[in-house]
């Protein structure tokens, strides 16, 4: 299948998952991002992402994993016409990434409607503690402002950044392993601590379930703007295991979004906090990556 043709098929899923969810995919919005960083989509990781509530509805987000041999994914972002130059340090941080640690793959993340919103650099087999992150010059101060608490909470090990340079902040995504999983009253803590939404019990048990957590902060305070907690991707779905009401739409979605590949839907499912507002966002896979066929085969799947 040529280019174009590999192109064009995400774009007609990607049209039929907004009809799921009541969205209108903008292709004007879509192509070009698909056209600067689509070279190996048929190889990618290719995901598409809905967030439960009022406030979202309308928006279909996607992300796709692009190699590591793309020399600057950022200034390759720029050149497209995708974001603009900037002097600001979010502009930076990839590449001081890049020189540093060797990255296994990128992640480009963008809207059906927004557009190209972020890059991430992936490295899981080089997994990073804070203080090597906040010895980068481009690295925002809230980060060393709240290494002391991502201490005391067992958050040490960064697998990937992600760099939202429309809103100018960094995502870190820490890693837990199997026996390193912060419990329930743990999290809860944590969340309390940094000025979040109190969770009932059953959202903090299936937060407990995460291997990761996605920590988001900016240049412009030092709070922390956004917690996020994922389980492992799961076939099928379950919506009395999942903490919170999805909506008829979006469990359409989680049930008959495009895929190409066998078996049962693959489904991931995050809470995520803000302050003043706690949310679910529902992830369902299109295509799977061969790391991502091998995480997914080694990841326990919840019994139904």
């Amino acid at each position: 299948m040529s280019r174009t043709a590999d192109i064009a098929k995400v774009c007609s899923a990607l049209e039929e998952s907004a009809q799921l969810v009541g969205a209108v995919c903008a292709r004007d919005k879509v192509l070009p991002v698909l056209n600067a960083f689509g070279d190996e989509l048929p190889q990618a990781m290719i995901v598409f992402g809905v967030q439960a509530g009022v406030q979202h509805v309308g928006e279909l987000d996607y992300s796709f994993t692009v190699p590591s041999t793309l020399a600057d994914p950022y200034g390759h972002a720029v050149a497209q016409g995708l974001t603009t130059a900037t002097d600001h340090p979010v502009g930076s941080v990839l590449a001081d990434i890049r020189e540093r640690w060797p990255i296994t793959e990128y992640f480009v993340d963008a809207g059906i409607v927004g557009g190209f919103k972020k890059l991430y650099a992936h490295f899981p087999q080089t997994m990073q503690k804070v203080s090597d992150l906040v010895a980068l010059p481009s690295m925002p101060d809230s980060v060393a402002a709240n290494a002391e608490v991502f201490a005391r909470h067992g958050l040490t090990e960064v697998a990937m950044v992600g760099v939202d340079y429309r809103h100018k902040t960094v995502s870190l995504y820490f890693h837990f392993g199997p026996d390193g999983r912060p419990e329930p009253a743990a999290i809860g803590a944590f969340l309390r601590e940094i000025g979040m939404p109190e969770p009932e019990q059953r959202v903090l048990e299936f937060a407990h379930r995460s291997l990761r957590a996605n920590i988001t902060l900016g240049w412009d305070s030092p709070d922390i703007l956004r917690v996020a907690f994922a389980p492992p991707p799961v076939r099928g779905l379950d919506p009395a295991a999942i903490p919170g009401r999805l909506g008829p739409h979006i469990e359409k979605f989680a049930r008959q979004t495009p895929r190409v590949y066998e078996g049962e839907q693959v489904n991931l499912f995050a809470v995520k906090w803000v302050r003043g507002e706690e949310y679910l966002e529902i992830c369902s896979y299109y295509q799977l990556s061969a790391l991502q066929q091998k995480l997914l085969a080694e990841a326990p799947q919840p019994q139904r």
